[in-house]
Order: C-alpha cells, then structure tokens, then sequence
C-alpha cells in the first residue's frame, strides 16, 4: 500500500468514509489575507496583482513536497477561477485543488465526523506547535 492511500474502513459490514494516514496532513488553506493580500469579491480587478507573502510560498510548498494534501479553500466565487488559478501559479503554489464559496465573515464553526484541527493565520507561517484550548463539543 502507498503511504499516502486512504485507508478505507468499516462499520457493521458497510464502508465508511475514508481517512487519510495519520502522518498526512489534509489542508485546507484559505487565500485573501493569508497566503496575499485581503481582497475582497468586490474587487477581483487587484486579484491578479495581489501581493505574495513570501512565508506562505515557502511553507505550503514545504508541506506539499512533504506528501501532505494542499487544498485552496476560498470566499472567491467560481467566477474567480481562472485568476485564482493563473495567480497561484504564476507565483509558484504547488496544491492539487480549490474550493470556491467558502462562507465570508469569518467565525466558522466547523461541523463533520472527522477530526477538524482549525489553525488561525496571525500574519506569519511559523512551525506550527500543539497549545491547549477550549473547544465546544456535543454532550453525549
């Protein structure tokens, strides 16, 4: 077996969804204010020239060249494709997809039946370390 296949499990007989190994990460990276500049949807005409932050080339690539899953998960609408694309390439991005319409305004509360580690972006790709902080979780 590939050391990145998806290990798919089972339930009383059934398949469920599968799960990646546990060194390979599945990233989903958002783009406006984290990777370049914060552009909003109401201006994709400064969508071609958004400003690179370089740390985020880097790091992303970094993990990309690692085996870790990179995918764009962006408020940019599907209209936005083709820039979006043709920007991250130009400026050297390795990933495999995007995902556009991601819901704008922040405060996300993620809901799945699969861990979700969320990492908020202050400015600057580091090493990424553990810190314990309060979550919400259903009451069982």
């Amino acid at each position: 077996m590939d050391k990145n296949q998806l290990i798919v499990t089972q339930i009383a007989g059934k398949n469920v969804s599968p799960i990646l190994p546990e060194h390979i990460k599945n990233y989903l990276i958002d783009i406006d204010g984290t990777i370049c500049d914060d552009i909003p949807n109401e201006e994709p005409e400064r969508m071609e020239t958004a400003e690179l932050y370089p740390d985020a080339l880097v790091t992303l690539n970094q993990w990309f060249d690692e085996g870790h899953i990179m995918t764009f998960f962006t408020s940019r609408l599907e209209e936005h494709r083709e820039v979006t694309e043709k920007w991250l390439v130009k400026n050297g991005f390795k990933f495999h997809g995007i995902l556009f319409g991601k819901p704008r305004g922040g405060n996300y509360h993620w809901i799945d039946n699969h861990i979700v580690r969320a990492t908020k972006f202050n400015g600057k790709f580091t090493e990424l370390t553990n810190k314990v902080s309060n979550i919400q979780v259903f009451k069982d």
